[in-house]
Protein backbone atom coordinates (compact mmCIF):
# COMPACT_ATOMS: atom_id res chain seq x y z
CA UNK A 1 0.00 0.00 0.00
CA UNK A 2 1.21 3.49 -0.86
CA UNK A 3 2.39 4.93 2.50
CA UNK A 4 1.48 8.46 1.44
CA UNK A 5 -1.99 9.89 1.86
CA UNK A 6 -3.55 11.80 -1.02
CA UNK A 7 -4.74 15.24 0.04
CA UNK A 8 -7.90 15.04 -2.02
CA UNK A 9 -9.08 11.73 -0.54
CA UNK A 10 -12.19 11.97 1.62
CA UNK A 11 -13.27 9.25 4.05
CA UNK A 12 -16.79 9.02 5.47
CA UNK A 13 -17.18 7.05 8.70
CA UNK A 14 -20.68 6.04 9.81
CA UNK A 15 -20.58 4.55 13.31
CA UNK A 16 -23.81 2.68 13.91
CA UNK A 17 -25.00 0.45 16.74
CA UNK A 18 -24.68 -2.73 14.72
CA UNK A 19 -21.94 -1.91 12.21
CA UNK A 20 -19.29 0.64 11.32
CA UNK A 21 -19.17 1.63 7.63
CA UNK A 22 -16.31 3.49 5.94
CA UNK A 23 -16.27 4.76 2.36
CA UNK A 24 -13.31 6.45 0.67
CA UNK A 25 -13.74 8.72 -2.33
CA UNK A 26 -12.13 11.52 -4.29
CA UNK A 27 -13.37 14.27 -6.61
CA UNK A 28 -13.74 13.28 -10.27
CA UNK A 29 -10.90 14.57 -12.49
CA UNK A 30 -13.32 16.96 -14.23
CA UNK A 31 -14.27 18.46 -10.84
CA UNK A 32 -17.88 17.32 -11.21
CA UNK A 33 -19.12 14.87 -8.56
CA UNK A 34 -17.25 12.19 -6.65
CA UNK A 35 -15.69 8.82 -7.38
CA UNK A 36 -15.98 6.10 -4.74
CA UNK A 37 -12.71 4.18 -4.49
CA UNK A 38 -13.51 1.68 -1.76
CA UNK A 39 -15.79 0.82 1.12
CA UNK A 40 -15.90 -1.55 4.05
CA UNK A 41 -17.97 -2.36 7.10
CA UNK A 42 -17.30 -4.16 10.37
CA UNK A 43 -19.50 -5.43 13.18
CA UNK A 44 -19.60 -3.06 16.16
CA UNK A 45 -20.71 -4.06 19.65
CA UNK A 46 -19.34 -1.04 21.49
CA UNK A 47 -22.12 1.38 20.49
CA UNK A 48 -25.77 1.30 21.52
CA UNK A 49 -28.32 3.75 20.19
CA UNK A 50 -25.56 6.00 18.84
CA UNK A 51 -23.80 6.19 22.23
CA UNK A 52 -20.37 4.64 22.87
CA UNK A 53 -20.44 2.15 25.73
CA UNK A 54 -17.02 0.62 25.14
CA UNK A 55 -14.28 2.77 23.59
CA UNK A 56 -11.85 -0.10 22.97
CA UNK A 57 -14.46 -2.27 21.24
CA UNK A 58 -15.65 0.65 19.14
CA UNK A 59 -12.08 1.61 18.27
CA UNK A 60 -11.32 -1.92 17.12
CA UNK A 61 -14.34 -1.91 14.77
CA UNK A 62 -13.44 1.52 13.39
CA UNK A 63 -9.85 0.51 12.72
CA UNK A 64 -10.97 -2.70 11.00
CA UNK A 65 -13.43 -0.88 8.70
CA UNK A 66 -11.16 2.04 7.79
CA UNK A 67 -8.01 -0.01 7.26
CA UNK A 68 -9.83 -2.47 5.02
CA UNK A 69 -11.15 0.46 2.96
CA UNK A 70 -7.61 1.94 2.84
CA UNK A 71 -6.26 -1.39 1.65
CA UNK A 72 -8.74 -1.56 -1.20
CA UNK A 73 -8.10 2.08 -2.18
CA UNK A 74 -4.34 1.52 -1.87
CA UNK A 75 -4.11 4.88 -0.08
CA UNK A 76 -4.06 6.14 3.49
CA UNK A 77 -6.67 8.69 4.52
CA UNK A 78 -5.64 11.74 6.55
CA UNK A 79 -8.84 11.87 8.57
CA UNK A 80 -12.54 11.06 8.52
CA UNK A 81 -15.82 12.89 8.31
CA UNK A 82 -17.64 11.31 11.23
CA UNK A 83 -21.39 10.75 11.12
CA UNK A 84 -23.28 10.75 14.42
CA UNK A 85 -26.78 9.73 15.44
CA UNK A 86 -28.66 8.74 18.57
CA UNK A 87 -30.95 10.06 21.29
CA UNK A 88 -28.33 12.48 22.68
CA UNK A 89 -28.88 14.69 19.61
CA UNK A 90 -31.59 17.34 19.87
CA UNK A 91 -32.74 20.15 17.61
CA UNK A 92 -34.60 23.45 17.76
CA UNK A 93 -35.55 26.22 15.34
CA UNK A 94 -34.65 29.83 16.10
CA UNK A 95 -34.69 33.28 14.51
CA UNK A 96 -31.99 35.95 14.43
CA UNK A 97 -31.96 39.60 13.36
CA UNK A 98 -29.20 42.05 12.44
CA UNK A 99 -29.54 45.79 11.80
CA UNK A 100 -27.47 47.25 8.96
CA UNK A 101 -26.35 50.54 10.54
CA UNK A 102 -23.99 51.55 7.72
CA UNK A 103 -24.82 54.26 5.20
CA UNK A 104 -24.05 51.64 2.58
CA UNK A 105 -26.98 49.22 3.03
CA UNK A 106 -25.61 46.52 0.70
CA UNK A 107 -25.62 43.15 2.47
CA UNK A 108 -22.20 41.50 2.72
CA UNK A 109 -21.11 37.98 3.58
CA UNK A 110 -20.03 39.33 6.99
CA UNK A 111 -23.58 40.56 7.61
CA UNK A 112 -24.90 37.08 6.83
CA UNK A 113 -22.42 35.52 9.26
CA UNK A 114 -23.44 38.06 11.91
CA UNK A 115 -27.17 37.36 11.63
CA UNK A 116 -26.59 33.59 11.72
CA UNK A 117 -24.37 34.14 14.78
CA UNK A 118 -27.23 36.00 16.48
CA UNK A 119 -29.66 33.18 15.62
CA UNK A 120 -27.41 30.53 17.17
CA UNK A 121 -27.21 32.42 20.48
CA UNK A 122 -29.55 30.03 22.28
CA UNK A 123 -29.46 28.91 25.90
CA UNK A 124 -28.13 25.36 26.27
CA UNK A 125 -26.75 23.46 29.25
CA UNK A 126 -23.00 23.28 29.82
CA UNK A 127 -22.83 19.61 28.84
CA UNK A 128 -24.10 20.28 25.31
CA UNK A 129 -22.70 21.99 22.22
CA UNK A 130 -24.08 23.21 18.92
CA UNK A 131 -23.18 20.81 16.11
CA UNK A 132 -24.95 22.56 13.19
CA UNK A 133 -26.65 25.88 12.53
CA UNK A 134 -28.55 25.46 9.25
CA UNK A 135 -30.12 28.55 7.62
CA UNK A 136 -33.71 27.87 6.54
CA UNK A 137 -34.38 31.21 4.86
CA UNK A 138 -33.63 34.93 5.05
CA UNK A 139 -35.86 37.99 5.33
CA UNK A 140 -34.86 41.49 4.24
CA UNK A 141 -36.82 44.44 5.64
CA UNK A 142 -39.57 41.95 6.66
CA UNK A 143 -39.77 40.47 3.16
CA UNK A 144 -39.47 36.68 3.51
CA UNK A 145 -38.24 34.18 0.96
CA UNK A 146 -34.85 35.72 0.17
CA UNK A 147 -32.57 32.78 -0.76
CA UNK A 148 -29.27 34.74 -0.75
CA UNK A 149 -29.28 38.32 0.54
CA UNK A 150 -25.62 39.08 -0.33
CA UNK A 151 -25.48 42.06 -2.69
CA UNK A 152 -29.03 43.21 -1.95
CA UNK A 153 -29.84 46.39 0.01
CA UNK A 154 -31.78 46.62 3.23
CA UNK A 155 -31.78 47.89 6.81
CA UNK A 156 -32.94 44.74 8.67
CA UNK A 157 -31.61 41.26 7.90
CA UNK A 158 -33.32 38.28 9.54
CA UNK A 159 -32.77 34.55 9.32
CA UNK A 160 -34.52 31.39 10.47
CA UNK A 161 -32.22 28.52 11.41
CA UNK A 162 -32.35 24.87 12.42
CA UNK A 163 -29.92 24.18 15.27
CA UNK A 164 -28.69 20.67 16.13
CA UNK A 165 -27.10 20.18 19.57
CA UNK A 166 -25.29 17.15 20.96
CA UNK A 167 -23.95 15.83 24.24
CA UNK A 168 -20.30 16.89 24.61
CA UNK A 169 -19.35 13.77 26.55
CA UNK A 170 -20.90 11.43 23.96
CA UNK A 171 -19.15 13.26 21.11
CA UNK A 172 -15.86 13.14 23.02
CA UNK A 173 -16.17 9.39 23.66
CA UNK A 174 -16.79 8.77 19.97
CA UNK A 175 -13.86 11.02 19.02
CA UNK A 176 -11.64 9.13 21.47
CA UNK A 177 -12.61 5.84 19.84
CA UNK A 178 -11.66 7.24 16.41
CA UNK A 179 -8.38 8.62 17.77
CA UNK A 180 -7.54 5.35 19.51
CA UNK A 181 -8.04 3.62 16.16
CA UNK A 182 -5.37 5.95 14.74
CA UNK A 183 -7.40 8.49 12.79
CA UNK A 184 -8.30 12.18 12.97
CA UNK A 185 -11.86 13.53 13.03
CA UNK A 186 -11.97 16.28 10.39
CA UNK A 187 -15.57 17.18 11.14
CA UNK A 188 -18.49 15.67 13.02
CA UNK A 189 -21.74 15.65 11.05
CA UNK A 190 -25.30 14.75 12.05
CA UNK A 191 -26.16 11.94 9.64
CA UNK A 192 -29.48 13.25 8.21
CA UNK A 193 -27.83 16.59 7.34
CA UNK A 194 -25.34 14.91 4.99
CA UNK A 195 -27.73 12.16 3.87
CA UNK A 196 -30.40 14.62 2.80
CA UNK A 197 -27.94 16.43 0.53
CA UNK A 198 -27.24 13.15 -1.26
CA UNK A 199 -30.57 11.34 -1.68
CA UNK A 200 -33.27 14.02 -1.34
CA UNK A 201 -33.87 15.83 -4.63
CA UNK A 202 -34.11 19.64 -4.76
CA UNK A 203 -37.74 19.24 -5.81
CA UNK A 204 -38.52 17.07 -2.78
CA UNK A 205 -36.76 19.51 -0.45
CA UNK A 206 -38.81 22.37 -1.87
CA UNK A 207 -42.16 20.56 -1.96
CA UNK A 208 -41.73 18.88 1.44
CA UNK A 209 -40.80 15.32 2.38
CA UNK A 210 -39.77 12.99 5.20
CA UNK A 211 -36.28 11.45 5.28
CA UNK A 212 -35.86 8.29 7.38
CA UNK A 213 -32.48 6.73 8.22
CA UNK A 214 -33.35 3.32 9.67
CA UNK A 215 -30.44 2.13 11.80
CA UNK A 216 -30.05 -0.91 14.03
CA UNK A 217 -31.06 0.73 17.32
CA UNK A 218 -32.12 4.24 16.33
CA UNK A 219 -34.02 6.01 13.57
CA UNK A 220 -33.14 9.51 12.40
CA UNK A 221 -35.97 11.44 10.81
CA UNK A 222 -35.84 14.79 9.07
CA UNK A 223 -38.68 16.84 7.60
CA UNK A 224 -37.83 19.07 4.64
CA UNK A 225 -39.81 21.96 3.24
CA UNK A 226 -39.24 25.18 1.32
CA UNK A 227 -35.78 23.93 0.36
CA UNK A 228 -34.33 23.22 3.81
CA UNK A 229 -34.52 21.08 6.94
CA UNK A 230 -37.45 22.09 9.12
CA UNK A 231 -37.39 19.39 11.80
CA UNK A 232 -35.17 16.52 12.97
CA UNK A 233 -35.68 13.91 15.66
CA UNK A 234 -34.05 10.71 16.92
CA UNK A 235 -36.21 7.70 17.83
CA UNK A 236 -34.76 4.97 20.11
CA UNK A 237 -35.98 2.08 17.97
CA UNK A 238 -34.52 0.32 14.95
CA UNK A 239 -34.14 -2.78 12.78
CA UNK A 240 -32.38 -4.74 15.53
CA UNK A 241 -35.69 -4.82 17.42
CA UNK A 242 -37.12 -6.91 14.58
CA UNK A 243 -34.14 -9.28 14.75
CA UNK A 244 -34.52 -9.62 18.52
CA UNK A 245 -38.21 -10.51 18.14
CA UNK A 246 -37.29 -13.26 15.67
CA UNK A 247 -34.56 -14.58 17.97
CA UNK A 248 -36.99 -14.78 20.91
CA UNK A 249 -39.82 -16.34 18.89
CA UNK A 250 -37.59 -18.91 17.19
CA UNK A 251 -35.41 -19.52 20.27
CA UNK A 252 -32.24 -18.91 18.32
CA UNK A 253 -29.31 -16.49 18.50
CA UNK A 254 -29.15 -13.02 16.98
CA UNK A 255 -26.83 -14.00 14.11
CA UNK A 256 -29.18 -16.75 12.93
CA UNK A 257 -32.20 -14.48 13.39
CA UNK A 258 -30.57 -11.70 11.34
CA UNK A 259 -29.73 -14.14 8.53
CA UNK A 260 -33.31 -15.47 8.45
CA UNK A 261 -34.72 -11.93 8.48
CA UNK A 262 -32.58 -10.83 5.52
CA UNK A 263 -33.09 -13.98 3.43
CA UNK A 264 -36.74 -14.82 4.13
CA UNK A 265 -38.33 -11.94 6.00
CA UNK A 266 -40.78 -9.38 4.58
CA UNK A 267 -42.14 -6.11 5.94
CA UNK A 268 -45.42 -6.25 4.00
CA UNK A 269 -47.80 -9.20 3.32
CA UNK A 270 -47.69 -8.46 -0.42
CA UNK A 271 -44.18 -9.96 -0.53
CA UNK A 272 -44.93 -13.10 1.49
CA UNK A 273 -44.57 -15.56 -1.42
CA UNK A 274 -44.85 -19.30 -0.80
CA UNK A 275 -45.12 -20.66 2.71
CA UNK A 276 -41.97 -22.77 2.67
CA UNK A 277 -40.16 -24.23 5.66
CA UNK A 278 -37.15 -22.49 7.21
CA UNK A 279 -34.51 -24.76 8.75
CA UNK A 280 -32.25 -23.26 11.40
CA UNK A 281 -30.41 -24.11 14.62
CA UNK A 282 -31.47 -23.22 18.16
CA UNK A 283 -29.79 -20.79 20.50
CA UNK A 284 -27.21 -23.43 21.48
CA UNK A 285 -26.08 -23.67 17.84
CA UNK A 286 -26.79 -27.43 17.64
CA UNK A 287 -30.48 -28.31 17.95
CA UNK A 288 -32.16 -28.34 14.51
CA UNK A 289 -35.44 -26.46 14.28
CA UNK A 290 -37.98 -25.65 11.55
CA UNK A 291 -40.58 -22.91 11.16
CA UNK A 292 -43.00 -21.95 8.40
CA UNK A 293 -42.22 -18.71 6.58
CA UNK A 294 -45.70 -17.38 7.36
CA UNK A 295 -45.23 -17.97 11.09
CA UNK A 296 -41.89 -16.16 11.05
CA UNK A 297 -43.35 -13.20 9.15
CA UNK A 298 -46.15 -12.94 11.69
CA UNK A 299 -43.39 -12.04 14.15
CA UNK A 300 -41.92 -9.37 11.83
CA UNK A 301 -45.05 -7.58 10.61
CA UNK A 302 -46.35 -6.29 13.99
CA UNK A 303 -42.93 -4.86 14.88
CA UNK A 304 -42.62 -3.13 11.48
CA UNK A 305 -46.08 -1.63 11.98
CA UNK A 306 -45.10 -0.46 15.48
CA UNK A 307 -41.90 1.19 14.18
CA UNK A 308 -43.74 3.13 11.48
CA UNK A 309 -46.49 4.04 13.97
CA UNK A 310 -43.84 5.60 16.24
CA UNK A 311 -42.48 7.49 13.23
CA UNK A 312 -45.99 8.64 12.30
CA UNK A 313 -46.61 9.87 15.85
CA UNK A 314 -43.32 11.81 15.84
CA UNK A 315 -44.24 13.47 12.54
CA UNK A 316 -47.76 14.30 13.69
CA UNK A 317 -46.44 15.77 16.95
CA UNK A 318 -44.13 18.09 15.01
CA UNK A 319 -45.28 21.48 13.66
CA UNK A 320 -44.51 20.30 10.12
CA UNK A 321 -46.70 17.22 9.64
CA UNK A 322 -48.53 18.68 6.63
CA UNK A 323 -45.27 19.63 4.88
CA UNK A 324 -43.97 16.04 4.91
CA UNK A 325 -46.99 14.61 3.09
CA UNK A 326 -46.42 16.14 -0.34
CA UNK A 327 -43.09 14.55 -1.30
CA UNK A 328 -43.61 11.44 0.85
CA UNK A 329 -41.09 9.33 2.76
CA UNK A 330 -37.55 8.48 1.63
CA UNK A 331 -36.12 5.38 3.33
CA UNK A 332 -32.41 4.77 3.84
CA UNK A 333 -30.10 2.86 6.18
CA UNK A 334 -29.55 -0.86 6.65
CA UNK A 335 -32.98 -1.28 8.22
CA UNK A 336 -34.69 -0.14 5.03
CA UNK A 337 -33.37 -3.13 3.06
CA UNK A 338 -36.00 -5.57 4.38
CA UNK A 339 -38.29 -6.42 1.46
CA UNK A 340 -41.52 -4.44 1.51
CA UNK A 341 -40.34 -1.61 3.78
CA UNK A 342 -41.44 1.20 1.39
CA UNK A 343 -44.86 -0.46 1.03
CA UNK A 344 -45.19 -0.80 4.82
CA UNK A 345 -44.22 2.86 5.19
CA UNK A 346 -46.85 3.91 2.65
CA UNK A 347 -49.55 1.96 4.47
CA UNK A 348 -48.82 3.16 8.00
CA UNK A 349 -47.63 6.71 7.27
CA UNK A 350 -50.35 7.29 4.64
CA UNK A 351 -47.93 8.92 2.23
CA UNK A 352 -45.88 7.84 -0.81
CA UNK A 353 -42.57 6.15 0.02
CA UNK A 354 -39.46 5.28 -1.96
CA UNK A 355 -36.02 3.76 -1.28
CA UNK A 356 -33.29 6.36 -0.71
CA UNK A 357 -30.93 5.33 -3.47
CA UNK A 358 -27.85 7.24 -4.57
CA UNK A 359 -28.89 9.33 -7.61
CA UNK A 360 -27.57 7.83 -10.88
CA UNK A 361 -24.81 9.80 -12.55
CA UNK A 362 -23.94 11.88 -9.48
CA UNK A 363 -21.29 9.49 -8.17
CA UNK A 364 -18.99 7.10 -10.00
CA UNK A 365 -17.54 3.88 -8.65
CA UNK A 366 -18.38 0.30 -7.74
CA UNK A 367 -22.17 -0.09 -7.53
CA UNK A 368 -21.92 -2.55 -4.63
CA UNK A 369 -21.40 0.45 -2.34
CA UNK A 370 -24.51 2.23 -3.57
CA UNK A 371 -27.05 0.34 -1.46
CA UNK A 372 -28.81 1.98 1.53
CA UNK A 373 -26.44 0.37 4.06
CA UNK A 374 -23.57 2.55 2.74
CA UNK A 375 -25.67 5.64 1.96
CA UNK A 376 -24.74 7.57 5.12
CA UNK A 377 -21.01 6.88 4.66
CA UNK A 378 -21.19 7.95 0.99
CA UNK A 379 -23.09 11.11 1.95
CA UNK A 380 -20.28 11.99 4.39
CA UNK A 381 -17.76 11.63 1.55
CA UNK A 382 -19.84 14.00 -0.58
CA UNK A 383 -20.63 16.40 2.28
CA UNK A 384 -17.58 18.73 1.90
CA UNK A 385 -18.71 19.51 -1.66
CA UNK A 386 -22.25 20.54 -0.68
CA UNK A 387 -23.69 23.88 0.30
CA UNK A 388 -24.26 22.53 3.82
CA UNK A 389 -20.56 22.13 4.54
CA UNK A 390 -19.45 24.13 7.58
CA UNK A 391 -15.72 24.84 7.55
CA UNK A 392 -15.82 25.67 11.25
CA UNK A 393 -17.62 22.53 12.34
CA UNK A 394 -16.58 20.32 15.21
CA UNK A 395 -13.12 18.95 14.45
CA UNK A 396 -10.65 17.23 16.67
CA UNK A 397 -7.34 19.05 16.56
CA UNK A 398 -6.72 17.65 20.04
CA UNK A 399 -5.96 14.33 18.38
CA UNK A 400 -3.87 15.76 15.55
CA UNK A 401 -0.68 13.77 16.05
CA UNK A 402 1.45 13.03 13.00
CA UNK A 403 0.27 10.21 10.79
CA UNK A 404 3.56 8.34 11.01
CA UNK A 405 3.18 8.24 14.80
CA UNK A 406 -0.34 6.84 14.39
CA UNK A 407 1.07 4.18 12.07
CA UNK A 408 3.57 3.09 14.72
CA UNK A 409 0.85 2.96 17.35
CA UNK A 410 -1.34 0.82 15.08
CA UNK A 411 1.55 -1.63 14.57
CA UNK A 412 1.83 -2.06 18.34
CA UNK A 413 -1.94 -2.48 18.62
CA UNK A 414 -1.79 -5.27 16.05
CA UNK A 415 1.01 -6.94 18.03
CA UNK A 416 -0.86 -6.94 21.30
Amino acid sequence: MDPMAKNDLIAGLDVGSGRVACVIGEPNPDGQGMRILSGSSAACRGVKGGIVLNISETSRSIRQAVEKAEEEAKQLVQGVFLGVRGKHLESVNNRGAYNIARTDKEITQEDVKAVIGNARAISISGDREILHTIPQGFSLDRQRGVPDPVGMEGALLEVEVHIVTASISHLNNLSKAVAEAGFDVLQTVYNPVALGELIVTPEERELGCLLLDLGAQSISLAIYGEGSIKFTKELPVGAEFITRDIAHALRTNMLVAEKIKIERGVAHPRFAGDDGAIDYVGVDGRIARTIKTSAMNQVILPRVEEIFTLISNAVQDSPFADIAQAGGAILSGGGSMLRGMPEAAEQVLAMPARPGLVPPGSIAGDERFFDPAFASAISLVCYPNTGMFESLGRGDGRHGEARWMKGIRRIFQDMF
